[in-house]
């Protein structure tokens, strides 16, 4: 994408919520924004307007349309360069009425300006360099972020550690491709420039940085995307009543039938700061009924998917030989490590004390609720708030954002072709063309490389005023 136009063009957008509120807030910026303003805005003091006497002050003042008196306003003007977009910025924070907002935009268009596209306010702060592609994205993410963990992931990326981190690493790699890239102004002398050796040992280095990055995307999308906690057990132990509960509305159909949730339900919560996405399941035996096997099979599915499992079992059953089924029963899914998995006794209700043979538990996170009077019900959420601890950024820097992802992966199997090439001694060119490919790869994340599609598919999904 071409930016010829970013020093031409004025553009203008409602930057607060559309609709009725207390205020707004309308943004302008480009080469024209202080013309724009000084012919609408009259300042309390009716002092001639200046740029000096704007920058980076706020003025409380009237608009006019002519002779109409449309709104009181305060305005904010940031003088070129340190602005959010590195242009010359004025916001007017009027009052919220829509029609109040419609005149103002109205008139700032008659004076010059165009209405912006979506996103084209940060993506001018792209192209005057006030941010890299990366952390414009954490911009959009930042305004999205509905819990703690999708807060501390944006501003940890709006601030730059990540795209630090890749700097970084494309730097190292640019040191190597300088002295490659001699070898072939002079491919006809046979020199070498490069040290093999120590270029493989770079190349295993980059690898391993790109593996801790890579691995930290599935942590970065449980994190942006909700918790996935995922309720299974046999049907009839109370796993509805247990999401009712724990989501503290009826959510999901309770019945003493067995078999009765056949298809999957899910809903959030946002929990101390963390959201968690609930999965209850249909309960796990063996069925003729063909439809509830399809249940049950997507159980299966959902379980592969959960971060944490939740399973529930009916203390007033479990006796004997069937609490010694439940446990290997439960014991057979914790196989998988990633997963983080609490064994949750329900109907306490029904007995007079827990039975001896639960001390078998004590090995395992167990938690006994009764989920019909929605007892200790606060202790599954302490424990899960406690088990999301396993999927807290703990490094300066976690991949959250899937494009980033997929050029890392692209960037690891470019490299791995650079080390192929290397150890059977193809030629330089052969070489060098892979490092160019790692580095364009690299460099797409924090947009030293970018093309019109990429800009273009990123920015269309800001709002307008941003």
């Amino acid at each position: 994408m071409h930016f010829d136009y970013l020093n031409k063009d004025t553009i203008c957008a409602l930057s607060t919520a559309p609709g009725m509120a207390a205020i707004a807030v309308l943004r302008i910026s480009g080469p024209e924004t202080f013309s724009i303003v000084r012919q609408i805005f009259k300042p309390k003091s009716n002092k001639a307007l200046t740029e000096e006497m704007l920058k980076h002050k706020v003025h409380f003042g009237t608009i006019y349309d002519n002779e109409v008196l449309l709104d009181e306003v305060l305005v904010t003007f940031f003088k070129s360069p340190h602005s959010y977009t590195g242009e010359d910025v004025a916001e007017i924070s009027c009052h919220g009425s829509v029609y109040i907002q419609q005149r103002i935009f109205d008139l700032i268009i008659e004076k010059g300006a165009r209405p912006a596209t979506a996103g084209e306010f940060t993506m001018r702060g792209f192209a005057h360099q006030r941010f890299d592609l990366a952390q414009a994205e954490a911009v959009a993410d930042l305004i999205a972020s509905n819990s703690r963990t999708t807060h501390e992931l944006a501003i940890r990326q709006m601030r730059g550690g990540f795209s630090e981190k890749i700097a970084i690493l494309r730097q190292r790699l640019l040191e190597f491709t300088a002295l490659i890239e001699l070898e072939l102004d002079f491919s006809e002398e046979d020199v070498e420039f490069a040290d093999r050796n120590a270029f493989l040992l770079l190349i295993a280095e980059l690898q391993a940085e790109i593996k801790v990055l890579m691995s930290s995307f599935q942590t970065g999308n449980v994190l942006k995307n909700g918790i996935p906690v995922a309720i299974i057990g046999k049907p009839n132990v109370g796993k509805s009543t247990l999401l009712n509960a724990i989501l503290n509305e009826e959510r999901a159909i309770v019945s003493e039938i067995p078999g009765t949730t056949r298809d999957i339900i899910e809903d959030t919560i946002i929990i101390e700061g963390y959201n968690f996405r609930f999965i209850d399941t249909a309960g796990l035996r063996d069925s003729d009924d063909i439809i509830e096997n399809m249940g049950i099979e997507r159980t299966y599915e959902k379980i592969k998917q959960a971060s944490i499992i939740l399973y529930v079992c009916d203390l007033s059953a479990c006796v004997g030989e069937s609490a010694d089924e439940m446990l290997t029963d439960f014991k057979s899914f914790m196989q998988d490590d990633s997963k983080h998995f609490i064994l949750v006794g329900n109907k306490i209700d029904q007995i007079a004390e827990t039975p001896g043979h639960f001390r078998e538990m004590v090995e395992l996170e167990t938690i006994f609720v009764s989920a019909k009077r929605k007892e200790n019900i606060q202790l599954i959420a302490d424990s899960l708030v406690k088990a999301v601890k396993k999927f807290t950024i703990q490094a300066d820097t976690i991949v959250s954002n899937a494009r980033h992802y997929h050029a890392l992966k692209k960037t690891s199997e470019a490299l791995s072709e650079v080390e192929r090439n290397l150890i059977e001694k193809l030629p330089t060119d052969l070489i060098a063309i892979d490092i160019r490919t790692a580095l364009h790869h690299l460099g797409s994340i924090t947009g030293q490389i970018y093309t019109d599609e990429i800009l273009g598919t990123i920015f269309s999904k800001f709002c307008i005023g941003k």
